[in-house]
């Protein structure tokens, strides 16, 4: 399992992922699941992945062999976000098509779930969440953050706290404590993490991340945030009972 989270704000876009994966008890691994595509000064883009790891690198490996290939439509050559996102959903079909039937017939799902943002110039940062089928949908500011993979034991601080007026980081902030509370909950999510940080208009990636079990500031918030947890529910009224 895996847990990603992004979250777009008026200050830009921040992106979280875990990196563990399993497929048992006995077959835990460490695999990086935040992708990146950049052409400095004139965009950026991030691809998060959940789901089958298989499908999910052929996805990731053919978009960038798409943007080598000179003339072929690619996330070097959309010109909007909008058409970026159709060429990851597009890439997922292609992947089904190949694969599906065969996955199937050794009783594995299809599945594959994925966060893609970014900017391209001349337009604000975007951010969408593309399912299995190559549909998507795009964030709003109504709806400001998608998660995908293990998403419920992290989605109520984001509920309370994102919304309009938050810097980067603040929301990234925000966001370590959701994937900590995912990490405390579910032994299929871990570290190490991969964190970016995209600054509206920047068009170049430059605050990213790599936080494994030894990296303070982590240690720091996880243990603050329990800490003032407990506080808090020890200052709260016990229950009142009526005869």
């Amino acid at each position: 399992m895996t847990y990603c989270v992004a979250v777009q704000s008026e200050s830009g876009l921040v992106f979280l992922s875990d990196s563990r994966t399993n497929a048992g008890l006995d077959q835990i691994s460490t695999f990086r699941k935040m992708h990146t595509f950049e052409v400095p000064g004139e965009r950026v883009m991030v691809l998060l992945t959940a789901g089958n790891l298989s499908v999910s690198q052929s996805v990731a490996s053919g978009l960038r062999v798409q943007m080598g290939n000179d003339g072929e439509k690619s996330l070097a050559s959309a010109p909007n976000m909008f058409s970026a996102a159709k060429i990851v959903g597009d890439a997922v079909r292609k992947v089904y098509e190949r694969d599906a039937e065969s996955l199937k017939s050794f009783n594995i799902e299809f599945n594959a779930n994925m966060i893609f943002g970014g900017q391209i110039k001349g337009e604000p940062p975007r951010l969408f969440n593309i399912y299995s089928a190559g549909n998507f949908i795009e964030a709003t500011e109504e709806t400001p953050f998608f998660q995908i993979g293990e998403s419920k034991y992290g989605k109520p601080i984001l509920d309370r706290v994102i919304g309009g007026g938050l810097t980067l980081d603040e929301v990234a902030k925000c966001c370590l404590i959701s994937m900590d509370s995912t990490i405390k909950s579910n032994l299929s999510v871990g570290l190490p993490l991969d964190l970016m940080c995209y600054e509206r208009d920047a068009l170049r990636i430059s605050r990213r991340k790599l936080i494994d079990n030894k990296d303070p500031y982590f240690a720091s918030i996880r243990e603050s945030w329990a800490e003032q947890l407990r506080k808090v529910f020890n200052e709260l009224p016990d229950p009142a009972y009526w005869a």
